[in-house]
């Protein structure tokens, strides 16, 4: 099969998805990223449009990309216009590029009602756009807006346009399914008819509106499509577009299509997770290849084979995309998995010994009475760590009482209340006992002072951990506040994260032992013995 090129629109197309809004400096960066990744064609952005991507193309001169190339966007001509006079279409040569894309319409329905003018004058529009931009010695793409739609209403229409457009002198022609809702069949059979009516390139732009985009653009490669049109992690107007992320593995390790080289291909999930933090978009971490969760497993099954084989439930190696396996431990965990991620913590623990399957019974037991390990691989280290019979914890937790009363300020101030917080903690560390007291903006708050105030007399590194993110479930709402809780406390020392959990009755007490399970964690790590 022959070479398909990779054509980014993020930088447009995705920057259309709701909540989403790059700067300029946001664009330059991404299209960097992009560059090492491999892909081909990088659309900058539509010049003629808005302010921001006249000022992406004049600071985009100053990009050294090694494999892609800039292109700009816009459409044809206006209807009765002079393509020589045309604004969109002078923004695009005056963009600094060599490469531009030009959007038409392909659908006879969509010109008699969007465009409302006549099937001949669309295509004059089309034709008269893409000779003047050749005119001007520029790479011209043509993009065939609703052409799977208009193929299906009008097939000879649709096909002229593709026909003028490739007469007119464009490059490639990139036939679009912009409402997102064709079938991968009815895609098959309008490339395969292109083809027939011309011999120009061509390429597919598939929007994701019946979550199909990413198969509708491996089956335009199978009918002959040589470009591929998306957006790294699919993002797009509405519900989206192809997403890159899956379509080059998939064209790479799938169906053998060298689009990009294998060290590129392992910048992938790198690339992806790079794009959704630009985006401020929390990454999805069951995507496939790319996810967090791709390559997760939590049956004990299929930890045990993949233990023996590491292809017995993994269709690809993660590495393959820059993404690694990783194992769940739950009440669904079988001994595998407790072996598996203790060998992952540099603990060995034998096969055929009792300590892993005692172990095993203390995760589901413990899972039974709510806590949960699967998002809090810290709270499970520390088990692990607490079965070894030489392991001495930094720290004893003695005993612990809170506080929380309303009270007045001032007499001067009688309408204004405050609620008070205060946490006492006996702490023992070796052989010495700490006993103190602090206040906070909040019971919990109020514990983590206490506790911090007793440890760094004999941690003062401790002062470098902090809580990030503090979460709450209710297990069993059908019985009220008298509920089984689970805490899922986030914690960070400025260069890592660590998640861990605690369960109670008691909202206090569950916080009180995930917030203990942090710094014990953090200690650990700091001694050496992680």
């Amino acid at each position: 099969m022959s070479q398909v090129k990779l054509y980014d629109t993020t930088l447009r197309d995705g920057a259309q998805s709701e909540g989403i809004s790059f700067s300029v400096v946001d664009k330059l960066n991404i299209a960097r990223k992009l560059d090492e990744l491999g892909v081909h064609f990088i659309e900058g952005g539509w010049p003629g449009s808005n302010p921001k991507d006249i000022e992406f193309f004049k600071k985009a001169k100053s990009l050294n990309l090694s494999n892609s190339r800039l292109a700009a966007f816009g459409s044809t001509r206006r209807p009765k216009a002079k393509a020589y006079k045309d604004a969109n279409l002078l923004a695009l040569t005056n963009a600094g590029v060599k490469v531009v894309t030009i959007v038409g319409k392909s659908s006879e329905l969509q010109v008699a009602q969007v465009l409302e003018t006549t099937l001949e004058e669309n295509l004059s529009m089309i034709a008269d756009s893409i000779r003047f931009l050749k005119s001007k010695g520029l790479t011209v793409f043509f993009d065939a807006e609703h052409f799977f739609d208009g193929f299906k209403a009008n097939p000879a229409y649709s096909l002229r346009v593709v026909e003028v457009a490739a007469q007119a002198g464009a490059d490639a022609v990139v036939p679009c399914d912009t409402n997102g809702g064709t079938m991968p069949e009815e895609i098959t059979t309008a490339i395969t008819a292109v083809k027939k009516q011309t011999k120009v390139p061509l390429g597919i732009h598939a929007h994701n509106d019946a979550e199909l985009a990413v198969a509708n653009s491996l089956a335009a490669v199978n009918a002959g499509a040589t470009q591929v049109q998306g957006t790294i992690n699919g993002y797009g107007e509405r519900c989206g577009n192809a997403n890159l992320c899956s379509i080059i593995p998939a064209l790479k390790l799938k169906m053998g299509i060298d689009c990009i080289t294998d060290e590129q291909l392992a910048k992938l999930t790198e690339v992806s997770h790079y794009v959704s933090e630009v985006a401020n978009l929390i990454p999805n971490a069951f995507s496939p290849y790319v996810g967090s969760s791709a390559f997760s497993h939590k049956a004990g099954l299929h930890v045990s084979g993949l233990a023996k084989w590491e292809e017995s439930y993994q269709h690809i190696g993660p590495a393959l995309v820059g993404n690694k396996p990783k194992v769940l431990v739950s009440e669904l965990a079988g001994k595998g998995n407790i072996i598996y991620k203790a060998k992952e913590l540099g603990v060995d623990l034998p096969l055929k010994g009792k300590e892993a399957q005692k172990l095993l019974e203390q995760v589901k037991l413990l899972e039974s009475r709510g806590f949960q390990y699967e998002n809090a691989e810290a709270s499970f280290e520390l088990l692990v760590h607490r079965a070894k019979p030489d392991y001495q914890s930094p720290f004893e937790l003695v005993d612990f009482m809170v506080v929380v009363e309303r009270r007045r300020r001032l007499p001067s101030q009688k309408s204004l209340e405050e609620m008070l917080s205060e946490a006492m903690v006996k702490v023992r560390v070796g052989t010495e006992a700490m006993h103190t007291v602090a206040e906070g903006n909040g019971p919990v708050n109020a514990l983590d002072q206490a506790l911090r105030k007793a440890l760094l007399q004999f941690y003062p590194s401790i002062a470098a951990v902090r809580l990030v993110d503090y979460k709450v479930r209710i297990l069993e709402e059908s019985v009220g506040t008298s509920a089984q809780v689970r805490v899922l406390i986030e914690s960070t020392d400025g260069i890592e994260e660590w998640r861990t959990v605690g369960s109670s009755t008691n909202i206090i007490e569950a916080s009180w032992l995930a917030l203990a399970d942090s710094l014990e964690y953090w200690l650990l790590k700091q001694k050496g013995e992680k």
